[in-house]
């Protein structure tokens, strides 16, 4: 789908030896609100610059960055020969930006953070959720497709993993909500004839689910056993119903004998039906892509002429209401801080191993931190495990914390240039990786 390019935020400052507006480049800029100190035991001190290694850069005026909004780089030790490298965010309640999720040119592609920044005319940007990397053992070959729970402008666009936690973003009275909760999401279809029938996922291959999100009938694909909790590999579902909305932009996955898919209008009238399903959207409209028994469903209910209702609300585990607005939510794979202390699942979940790592926090008054940890530099930066990232995040004064992807994915963009070192090896070169959808800081336009 195409996208209009928006001009670099003016937030920034702006440097006339460059041909495009940019700030110079931060090393340590106070934080939106004052930083608790280190806990016993570690370090801090300013990077010196922004790549590992890399030339000193000067510091920006204080007015670089609207009010609210704070950038910063520090050193801190995990031991004897373990530096971690960390890359900060702050976004105060009341800080005059917006933050929202941004994905790639389309749903079914992956861009950079650098990319997904320019594009949207954000200030700054961190990456997001896990997704279906090509260089997955189960890639379906939509590089774009977010593993769990990915919600923009109100609007779901990937499903949760049912009970996983995740970073919900609202606004009220003008003011930045920020929390973490585990959360579901329960989707719906409604025809006009009164047929009801659950909506199984959203924008990914039907029948194939990433994550096995444990809802559903999902089978583990090695196995066939029913899974019924969140896990990390491959689960199969011959029987579903599946939505494209417009965001996914290309066209739908090409469909197996009996597979039937629902062309949708804008305003949810079915234009037509087509089988095997697989191919272009209508224009601004979506579908709905059946397999097995939810091919049948749609045969029987999607009456070309008549509206059919579709929804998919986040919700709280098992259905649940879930209080509070949400605009933007962004799944993580565990919970790392709970009211301040560390949750012993994120172990289990995800192992001791030291790695870069993307976390996104909130402190006891609202402020939203999102931390980038550097890895995989054995002399600038050895990464963190779960319950290391935990307390680095801790000590900048988290309360709740959510481990989102990291790795080689683990990039922060500043005013269009890459502010951290994201590896794919040990010792590797610097190198940005697409990723499929990030957080990205908007100048807020509204005055509010």
């Amino acid at each position: 789908m195409a996208r209009v390019r928006r001009p670099r935020a003016a937030g920034c400052v702006v440097a006339l030896a460059l041909t495009l507006a940019g700030c110079t480049a931060p090393v340590a800029v106070s934080p939106a609100r004052p930083t608790p100190a280190p806990s016993a035991g570690s370090s801090a001190s300013s990077s010196s610059g922004s790549a590992d290694p890399g030339p000193a850069e000067p510091a920006p005026a204080a007015t670089a960055l609207p009010p609210g909004l704070g950038f910063r780089q520090l050193t801190r030790s995990l031991g004897p020969g373990a530096p971690v490298r960390l890359t900060v965010l702050s976004v105060a309640p009341d800080a005059r930006v917006r933050v929202t999720g941004v994905h790639g040119a389309d749903m079914t592609r992956a861009d950079t953070v650098r990319t997904l920044a320019d594009r949207s005319g954000a200030l700054a940007a961190i990456n997001g959720t896990y997704f279906d990397i090509r260089t997955g053992h189960h890639h379906s070959g939509y590089e774009g497709d977010p593993i769990g729970l990915y919600a923009e402008h109100g609007r779901v666009l990937s499903e949760a993993l049912d009970g996983r936690p995740a970073l919900l973003l609202g606004r009220t009275g003008g003011r930045l909500e920020a929390r973490v909760a585990e959360v579901a999401t329960r989707g719906g279809l409604r025809a006009a004839d009164g047929a009801v029938r659950e909506l199984d996922g959203v924008d990914r291959v039907p029948g194939r689910i990433l994550g096995c999100g444990g809802t559903g009938g999902d089978r583990l694909a090695t196995t066939g056993r029913l899974q019924e909790k969140p896990f990390p590999g491959l689960c199969t579902d011959p029987d579903e119903v599946v939505s494209f909305a417009p965001e996914w932009g290309g066209d739908t996955p090409p469909g197996a004998e009996g597979s039937t898919e629902a062309l949708l209008a804008a305003d949810g009238t079915v234009l037509r039906l087509r089988t095997p399903a697989g191919g272009s959207l209508p224009a601004n409209g979506s579908s709905l892509y059946g397999i097995g028994t939810g091919a049948a469903w749609l045969r029987a209910h999607a009456v070309p002429g008549t509206r059919m209702a579709v929804s998919e609300r986040i919700t709280a585990p098992a259905g649940l209401p879930l209080p509070g607005p949400v605009d933007t939510a962004v799944g993580g794979s565990a919970r790392l801080l709970r009211g301040g202390a560390y949750d012993p699942v994120a172990t289990a979940l995800l192992g001791t191993r030291r790695e870069p790592r993307t976390v996104a926090a909130v402190t006891a008054d609202g402020t939203l931190l999102l931390i980038a940890v550097d890895g995989r530099s054995r002399h600038h930066s050895v990464g963190a495990t779960p319950a290391e990232a935990a307390r680095l995040a801790r000590s900048l004064g988290a309360v709740d914390a959510v481990n989102l992807d990291g790795g080689g994915s683990t990039s922060v963009v500043l005013c269009g240039r890459l502010r951290n070192s994201p590896r794919d090896t040990e010792d590797g070169p610097v190198r940005e990786r697409p990723v499929a959808d990030g957080l990205a800081i908007l100048p807020d336009e509204s005055g509010k």
